[in-house]
C-alpha cells in the first residue's frame, strides 16, 4: 500500500543523512566531541535546586542533544572515518 508521508519521511532522512555524509572528517570529529558536554549537562543539571519535572524535561533534552551530536557525528565519520581516528588514537598512544 502507498503511504504517502512515510515515503517523504524516508526520502527526507535519506537526504539528511547523503548530506551529513558530504562533510568533512574534521567536522565530523567536532560534532562527535559535541556530545561530551551535552552527556555531562544531562546528569549534573540533576545537581540544580529545581523541581523533579523540570530536572526530568532537562534530561531528556540535553541526553536528547547529546545522542544527535554522537549519531550525527558518526554519520559524518563513517566506516572510514572510524578507522582513521582508531589508528590516529594508536599512533599518538605508541608515542
Amino acid at each position: 500500500m502507498f503511504n504517502p508521508v512515510k515515503d517523504r519521511v524516508a526520502h527526507a532522512i535519506k537526504k539528511v543523512k547523503k548530506w551529513l555524509q558530504s562533510l568533512s572528517f574534521r567536522t565530523g570529529v567536532i560534532v562527535l566531541t559535541c556530545c561530551i558536554p551535552f552527556y555531562i549537562l544531562s546528569l549534573t543539571q540533576m545537581l540544580l535546586p529545581i523541581s523533579t519535572t523540570t530536572k526530568g524535561v532537562l534530561w531528556a533534552v540535553l541526553l536528547g542533544l547529546a545522542k544527535t551530536c554522537q549519531y550525527s557525528g558518526l554519520t559524518i565519520l563513517g566506516v572510514e572515518g572510524y578507522n582513521q581516528l582508531k589508528r590516529w588514537v594508536e599512533r599518538k598512544k605508541a608515542q
